[in-house]
């Protein structure tokens, strides 16, 4: 394996999680954040992932990758449609199936993540409009990162070069959400595993982007005002920030 490849590995098995968890928590000390705070998440987020994959695309390039090895082309437009529009309308519904299922769960609502998403999720117009571009970016560039180049840089030096790929590539999708403590990580390493099935039999990463998309733009959008609503109605209780911390929305 290449140097460059084997360090930026490293940096995404290791440095992101580490440094992503490590984010989460300093978050969870605030009591609450202000339009600033949030702002300054997204825009930092966007930077990172995009100087991520930026230096991904450049070694690659430099080691003779081409569009298609990263998924970023559509040999089979046909299905390739139809598995995105598919896939995307799977992940709608689990989406919105988990937000309702979350806010009729009082317990569940003082989790880890629902604190979180009240925390950095967003409650205004401007702040919607750049929690837009970071979906976008986040769903274009982590799909880069993953499916893209970690499950081929694992298909091309691995001993089973489909299974390896994919399982790889989970594993280090998994590793990124650190943060969502262990039910979290077992989730996203079974979403992981799909998409990069899908990444595999489509041969294009279109699918998995617009899945991500929709995954994180629903969640974004509508759990904040179902967790509000769910946390008005109940009766006055102090919630602490680190309270139930493997519990994870989907």
């Amino acid at each position: 394996m290449h140097w460059d490849f084997a360090l930026i590995l490293v940096v995404l098995g290791a440095a992101v999680p580490l440094a992503g968890r490590r984010r989460v928590r300093q978050l969870m000390q605030l009591p609450a954040t202000t339009k600033i705070d949030r702002l300054s998440i997204y825009s930092s987020t966007i930077a990172s992932q995009i100087t991520i994959a930026a230096v991904i695309l450049w070694r690659a390039t430099a080691h003779g990758w081409r569009a298609p090895e990263l998924g970023l082309s559509i040999p089979r437009p046909a299905l390739t449609a139809a598995i995105a529009i598919l896939l995307s309308l799977l992940i709608f519904v689990n989406q919105i199936f988990s937000i309702r299922r979350l806010a009729t769960h009082p317990a569940g609502i003082k989790g880890l993540l629902p604190q979180l998403a009240l925390k950095v999720f967003p409650q205004d117009g401007a702040e919607r409009l750049v929690f837009f571009a970071l979906v976008c970016t986040v769903a274009v560039c982590e799909e880069l990162i993953y499916r893209g180049f970690v499950q081929h840089v694992a298909q091309e030096f691995g001993p089973d070069s489909l299974m390896w790929g994919i399982v790889v590539s989970s594993v280090f999708f998994a590793f990124a959400h650190l943060y969502q403590g262990g039910r979290g990580l077992l989730s996203t390493f079974l979403v992981g595993v799909v998409f990069a099935s899908v990444r595999f039999w489509t041969g294009s990463l279109l699918p998995t982007i617009s899945a991500h998309f929709v995954a994180d733009l629903t969640v974004g959008l509508l759990a904040p005002g179902r967790l509000r609503a769910a946390l008005a109605a109940q009766p006055a209780d102090p919630v602490s920030p680190a309270a139930s911390a493997e519990d994870n929305p989907s």
